[in-house]
């Protein structure tokens, strides 16, 4: 069974490659955008994860020849001459099977609440350009509904812990609350936005009835 870290790793993998193929520096320092710099990872965790999805036939990949960045500097052939390095490469890049877009659109069809937890909700928002409306807006409802309901346990636990904390704990403590109320807001915000979307069509079809 793949590890919720795996699983999010291979919807980012997924979601970016449904943009365009990519060899894998490339998809490394795109995946690095994607995710953040506070989750990072490795050569050791992306090669495993590009061939899982190809041993499930989600992934295809070919040997290319691409540019890379290089200096003006020389190189000494064998004979003693000189030569400018070509300024190409071949690497291999990865695209995806049509199985691998049927899959990844059933992910991104998904609004269940694993896709509202910490591990998985970044990627998800991330790939809400290719999600559809009502999904992102059901996606934005349950995280805003789980953070709710964590405010509300931090804030009855501070209630009763208050006054056994040193000075730093409470500070860490209040930081945490403060967190988790600027993303509720933040999601609100969100949420308003995505209903103006979904019911905007609606109203015009009205208006010109």
């Amino acid at each position: 069974m793949r590890s919720s870290r795996s699983t999010v790793l291979e919807t980012a993998i997924l979601g970016l490659l449904n943009s365009a193929p990519l060899h894998g520096y490339e998809l490394r320092k795109q995946l690095s955008e994607l995710l953040g710099p506070f989750r990072a990872f490795s050569y050791g965790t992306l090669y495993p994860a590009l061939r899982s999805l190809q041993e499930r036939g989600l992934l295809d990949s070919h040997e290319a020849t691409v540019p890379v960045k290089t200096t003006k500097s020389v190189r000494l052939t064998t004979s003693g001459d000189t030569a400018r390095s070509s300024g190409r490469r071949s690497r291999i890049v990865y695209e995806l099977t049509d199985s691998g877009r049927e899959y990844l659109q059933a992910v991104l069809a998904s609004s269940g609440p694993a896709a509202w937890e910490d591990e998985n909700f970044d990627v998800r928002f991330a790939l809400f350009s290719q999600t559809d409306a009502e999904t992102r807006l059901r996606i934005l409802e349950g995280r805003r509904s789980r953070l709710t309901e964590r405010l509300e346990a931090a804030r009855q636990s501070a209630a009763r812990t208050n006054q056994q904390l040193d000075e730093y704990t409470f500070e860490l403590q209040r930081h945490g609350l403060e967190k988790v109320e600027r993303e509720v807001r933040w999601l609100d915000d969100l949420i308003t936005q995505e209903r103006g979307r979904t019911e905007r069509p609606s109203t015009t079809h009205k208006e010109r009835g």
